[in-house]
C-alpha cells in the first residue's frame, strides 16, 4: 500500500495562496479600529471596534500580483539566505567545516550523541533570547556538514536547528518578540512570571532533544566522502585553523549585533557576506573560487528563499481582502461565554488556529492581545494566563504548519519532505501541547 505523500512545498504553499484569495469571495470583509500604543509603539486593534467594510476581493490577477509583492515584504529575509548560503557554501569548500567537525568527533570519540543536544540548547537559546527563526536557513550548510560526519540524518538537522529554536521561543520567559510584545500589550511587567514560564521550558526542550537524539540514533546511517571533499580538505590543509577562527569571531559578532545592537536582516547579511570573502581568500580559494563558491550557494539557497517569499504572500492576500481581522473576530467571540478554565484553553487553540494564515508571532501578538485582555478581565482570567496561552498556541504551531516559511524553507534545504518531518515531529508536538496544558492550568489554579 502507497503511503501519503504531501504536495511539493511549493504547491503546498500556492494551494493556501489560492484558498486565501477564495476566502475573500465568501468571508465578509471587516476591520478592527487601530491606535498607536505607547507603551509597545506598536499600532494596535481596539477591542470592541470591529464592523464591515465593503468587500475587496482578491481575483486571480491580484493574487498573481501578490506574489511579488509577498517576495518583496520578505526582501530582507529572502537576501540574507542568499548571502549568508553563499557565504557558507565558501566556508564549506574550504574544508574548514569537515576539519573542525572532525576534530570535534575526535573529542568525543564514542560519544557523538551528545553533539545533538549540545546544538539544541545553542538554538534553543537563541529562539529564547531573540526569536531566532529565518536566520537558521543560512546555516543549512554546516548543519548538513555536521550531521554527514556524525551519520546522523538530515532531519536531525532542522529538528536540532530550527525545531530547538522554535520550543525555545514557545516557552521563553524573554523572547521580545512574541512574549515581550504580548506582555507590553496586555500591560503586564517585561519579565514577569520569568521563572514560572522558565520551569515549563525545561521539560519542554528535554522533551524535544529526548526525541531528536531518539530519531538519529534509530536512523544513523554509514558516514561516506565525496571526491570534493576530500580535494577540499587537501586544497586547504594548514589554513583550516584560521577560517575556523575567522568564523567564531563572525558568531560572536553575529550575537553582540542581534542581541545588543538589534541587527536587522540587512546587517546580518552584510556580515555574512564579508565573511565569504575573508573565508575564501584566507582558505585559499581565490578570488574566482570564492566568487564561484557564492554562486553554487546562490543556487542551493534559492529555492529556501523563495519559499520564504511564497509563505508572505498569504497574508498579503488576506489583507488585500480584508478578512484578518474578520477570521480573529469569528475566532475570538465565542470565547466570552466558556468556564475560565474552558476559555483559557479555548485561546490556545484560537491562538493555534489563527498562527496559519498569521505566521508572524509578534504581528498576531498586536492583532489577539488588545482583543483578550478586556475578555479575560470580563471572564476572571488572569492575563499572564492569557499570554501562556498565546504564546504556547503560536509559538508550537510553528513546528507543524505548512504556512511557516523558515520550516518549509528548512526542510527544502535538506531535503527532507513535509510528511517525513510530521511524522517525527507530531507526537512531539501532542507531548508539547500536553505540557502547555499543564502550565495553563497550573496556573490558574495557583493564581499566576
Amino acid at each position: 500500500m502507497n503511503t501519503f505523500r504531501f504536495p511539493h512545498p511549493l504547491v503546498l504553499l500556492v494551494g493556501f495562496i489560492v484558498l486565501a484569495a477564495v476566502l475573500s469571495y465568501v468571508l465578509p470583509a471587516g476591520r478592527f479600529d487601530r491606535r498607536q500604543d505607547p507603551v509597545a509603539q506598536r499600532e494596535v486593534v481596539v477591542a470592541g471596534s470591529y464592523h464591515r467594510v465593503p468587500a475587496t476581493p482578491v481575483g486571480p490577477l491580484d493574487m498573481l500580483v501578490d506574489l511579488p509583492k509577498g517576495l518583496a515584504d520578505a526582501a530582507g529575509v529572502v537576501f540574507l539566505i542568499f548571502l549568508a548560503g553563499g557565504a557558507f557554501t565558501v566556508v564549506d569548500q574550504t574544508g574548514a567545516l569537515r576539519h573542525g567537525v572532525d576534530w570535534l568527533l575526535l573529542k568525543t570519540q564514542g560519544r557523538q550523541v551528545l553533539v545533538i543536544p549540545l546544538v539544541g540548547l545553542l538554538f534553543a537559546t537563541m529562539g529564547a533570547l531573540e526569536n531566532m527563526g529565518e536566520e537558521i536557513i543560512a546555516l543549512v550548510p554546516v548543519l548538513l556538514v555536521l550531521m554527514r560526519r556524525l551519520g546522523f540524518p538530515a532531519l536531525t538537522a532542522v529538528a536540532a536547528s530550527a525545531g530547538a529554536a522554535f520550543v525555545g521561543a514557545s516557552f521563553s520567559p524573554i523572547n521580545p518578540f512574541q512574549v515581550g510584545i504580548a506582555q507590553k500589550l496586555a500591560q503586564l511587567p517585561l519579565l514577569s512570571g520569568g521563572a514560572y514560564r522558565l520551569a515549563f521550558l525545561v521539560p519542554a526542550l528535554a522533551l524535544w532533544l529526548w526525541g531528536t537524539i531518539r530519531h538519529a540514533q534509530r536512523h544513523r546511517v554509514p558516514v561516506e566522502l565525496t571526491a570534493a571533499e576530500v580535494a577540499a580538505d587537501t586544497r586547504g590543509a594548514g589554513r583550516h585553523g584560521l577560517v575556523l577562527l575567522l568564523l567564531l569571531a563572525a558568531f560572536s559578532y553575529f550575537a553582540y549585533g542581534v542581541v545588543q545592537q538589534g541587527w536587522g536582516f540587512e546587517e546580518m547579511g552584510a556580515l555574512f557576506f564579508a565573511l565569504g570573502v575573508a573565508a575564501g581568500l584566507l582558505g585559499g580559494l581565490g578570488a574566482t573560487g570564492t566568487a564561484e563558491g557564492f554562486v553554487v550557494g546562490f543556487r542551493d539557497m534559492a529555492f529556501s528563499a523563495m519559499l520564504i517569499g511564497f509563505a508572505r504572500t498569504i497574508f498579503v492576500v488576506l489583507e488585500q481582502g480584508n478578512i484578518v481581522d474578520t477570521i480573529v473576530n469569528g475566532l475570538a467571540t465565542p470565547l466570552g461565554q466558556l468556564p475560565v478554565s474552558v476559555a483559557a484553553l479555548g485561546m490556545m487553540a484560537v491562538q493555534t488556529a489563527l498562527h496559519v494564515p498569521v505566521p508572524s508571532g509578534s504581528g498576531q501578538a498586536t492583532l489577539t492581545m488588545p482583543l483578550l485582555t478586556p475578555l479575560s478581565d470580563l471572564i476572571g482570567l488572569s492575563r499572564q494566563v492569557m499570554v501562556l496561552a498565546f504564546q504556547y498556541g503560536a509559538g508550537l504551531c510553528e513546528l507543524i504548519t505548512p504556512t511557516n516559511g523558515t520550516l518549509m524553507a528548512m526542510l527544502a534545504a535538506t531535503g527532507v519532505r513535509f510528511e517525513n518531518w510530521l511524522k517525527f515531529a507530531w507526537p512531539l508536538y501532542l507531548g508539547l501541547v500536553v505540557i502547555g496544558i499543564i502550565s495553563i492550568i497550573t496556573g490558574i489554579a495557583v493564581g499566576l
